[in-house]
């Protein structure tokens, strides 16, 4: 697992502007090399914090496309197959920006650090679990469950997400729950 390769940084600048030009704000892609590499995309509509099914369509095929015209041309971004994958962040997001700390204070979150920060004992500690109590951006406060109140930089973190509780799913709505009724339905009629 790890970010996209540093040759693609052109192809990180097209898929940012293909989000943007479609109204979306981008949230983390990733490369994810192995058996069977991918390309993982999350992006987001500001207003919602969410993407639908056909947003996550558009935004695929607006990438797929300028990738192929890309490889008609003879440069192609990527010289192995690979699956590309668009998608909303989900509840259980990932922390990934300064301003989404500052916008879930409140919530359980697993943090992993770089290099550490002290807890209320002086020990460093990387792996964190706990509540965001606050960020300004460039440092946050955090509630660590067995070490106390931390403060760590931003740019310390190596990777984040926020915590499946009842409070996330509380504070996290479906945009759009039409058909969620036909589709309970359809499941009951398919067991029987």
């Amino acid at each position: 697992m790890g970010d996209v390769p540093a040759i693609a940084a052109s192809v990180m600048e097209l898929i940012t502007a293909e989000a943007e030009r479609l109204g979306f704000a981008m949230v983390r892609v990733r490369w994810f090399a192995g058996e069977e590499p991918t390309l993982q995309i999350m992006a987001e509509r500001p207003e919602t914090g969410q993407l639908t099914i056909d947003d996550c369509s558009a935004l695929s095929h607006a990438i797929s496309d300028h990738f192929d015209a890309m490889e008609a041309a003879g440069n192609d971004p990527f010289d192995i197959t690979y699956r590309l994958e668009v998608s909303s962040p989900g509840i259980d997001r990932p922390l990934t920006r300064a301003g989404d700390f500052a916008q879930w204070a409140g919530h359980e979150a697993k943090v992993t650090l770089a290099d550490g920060a002290a807890d209320a004992s002086g020990a460093l500690r990387k792996n964190l679990m706990g509540r965001i109590i606050a960020s300004d951006g460039a440092y946050i406060d955090f509630a660590e469950r067995k070490g106390g109140t931390m403060r760590f930089a931003f740019t310390d973190v190596a990777d984040a997400k926020l915590l499946l509780t009842d409070a996330l799913i509380a504070a996290s709505r479906p945009i759009d729950t039409s058909g969620a009724d036909e589709f309970e339905t359809d499941a009951i009629s398919q067991e029987d």
